[in-house]
């Protein structure tokens, strides 16, 4: 996501994870739907209605029919491709039975997932049987109910890496193949694809070495290479740089300039889809920083703040490069919002508060039509289904989310869940 996130809660994941010799509560075993579950709340609020008297009195008034208001946006757009949709959930003692029923509700064909390798192998060749366990049960019930799964993997254990600050790669991509080969044999014909890291060119997700494209692509190909020799048919999705409009070299490197490195170190021959995370900020989906729209009030300045901006040059360097039989993987993308969450958005996330639940459904819907129109894209993952009910409303990961921190639907639960889908 935009470079805004917080290192408390993978802190807090980190202090939980010390139980690990416990087991997690068993979850129950699903039944496959033929069609997606009925929403418990209507999409439309019920319409008030007047029952005529028997004998009108004289005096009688009518009154109006009040009208309904809508629970989200129409879709005047072609149907999409479900299986060119996914959404990424928060998975730590969640029940997983409801997270696939709302994955049903949503009509989504993927489902993402973090799988932090710090918190999996703690020490080396040992695995953590309380975080496998969930993950497990997701994997599972996801494979039944007819759902692809993406796991997103990166964070090594502070035992393969040269300093404990932050997150970053291991000094030995040695260790990361060896994880990624028991990932995937773990999971082998359950897992359509695993994506090799996260946000690289960010020095919070590559602390301990320098910033650098090249290296970031040996590490994929280590991971592939584990991939590949435990389940040969799962896709290999190449991490994707951060959008941020900073170039420092050491905060950041500019996401253009580090995704043509890639490109240029040979990650399309790596890669089967390359990751992006094409994040507007508070710019509308069809506004690009040539033409940018007063609805954003600050990041409108730089393209790496538009999501038509990032999509479009990105798939005019897969040309460049010849990889036009490639395609843009989006596997984070959204537009955050923090009208009825109770809080006021975090310092870092202020562009939220320029975004309503109501433009934060539409911006969604728009750019699924867009990108579906785009050949150089293909699945697309929203970022994300229920963080603000699974880590509160003060953190700017809240703002994107679908569920409030109640867990009650947002317009965007209910517009994604309505668009039509073939």
């Amino acid at each position: 996501m935009p470079f805004i996130r917080f290192s408390a809660i993978l802190l807090s994941l980190l202090l939980l994870s010390l139980t690990s010799c416990q087991s997690l509560p068993p979850t129950a075993t699903l039944v496959p739907s033929a069609t997606p579950l009925t929403t418990t709340t209507p999409f439309f609020q019920p319409t008030a209605t007047r029952t005529p008297s028997a004998t009108p009195a004289a005096t009688t008034t009518l009154t109006a029919t009040a009208t309904p208001t809508p629970a989200y946006p129409a879709y005047n757009g072609p149907p999409l491709n479900r299986a060119q949709i996914g959404v990424q959930i928060y998975l730590h003692r969640e029940d997983v039975t409801r997270l696939i029923q709302q994955l049903q509700e949503l009509d989504v064909g993927w489902v993402k997932v973090q799988v932090s390798w710090k918190l999996h192998e703690p020490a080396p060749s040992q695995y953590d049987a309380a975080w496998f366990a969930e993950l497990d049960a997701l994997v599972a019930a996801a494979h039944t109910n007819n759902i692809t799964i993406l796991l997103s993997v990166s964070k090594a254990p502070e035992w393969s890496r040269p300093t404990t600050e932050l997150d970053g790669p291991p000094l030995d991509n040695a260790h990361f193949r060896q994880f990624m080969q028991a990932l995937a044999q773990r999971y082998a014909g359950r897992v359509g694809g695993y994506e090799l890291w996260n946000e690289p060119n960010l020095q919070r997700e590559w602390a301990g070495l320098p910033l650098d494209a090249a290296a970031f692509v040996t590490l994929i190909q280590a991971g592939a290479e584990g991939v590949r020799a435990a389940d040969p048919l799962a896709l290999i999705i190449s991490g994707a740089p951060a959008v941020t409009g900073i170039n420092d070299g050491v905060a950041a490197i500019d996401d253009r300039r580090y995704f043509r490195a890639m490109l240029a170190a040979g990650v399309g021959q790596i890669a089967d889809g390359l990751g992006v995370h094409p994040y507007g900020w508070a710019n509308p989906p069809d506004s690009t920083v040539s033409q940018p729209d007063a609805a954003a009030t600050s990041h409108n300045d730089h393209p790496s703040f538009f999501f038509q901006d990032t999509l479009r040059e990105y798939g005019a360097m897969l040309a460049e490069f010849g990889f036009e039989e490639k395609q843009l993987w989006v596997t984070e993308f959204g537009w955050g919002s923090f009208e009825r969450m109770g809080v006021s958005p975090p310092p870092e996330a202020t562009f939220m508060a320029d975004v309503s639940e109501w433009q934060q459904a539409v911006y969604l819907q728009r750019a699924l039509e867009l990108a579906h129109s785009w050949s150089w894209v293909g699945p697309m993952f929203i970022w994300n289904l229920n963080f603000a009910p699974g880590i509160g409303p003060e953190f700017s990961e809240s703002g994107y989310s679908l569920l409030r921190s109640d867990g009650s639907r947002r317009p965007a639960y209910f517009a994604l869940a309505a668009t039509p889908k073939r």
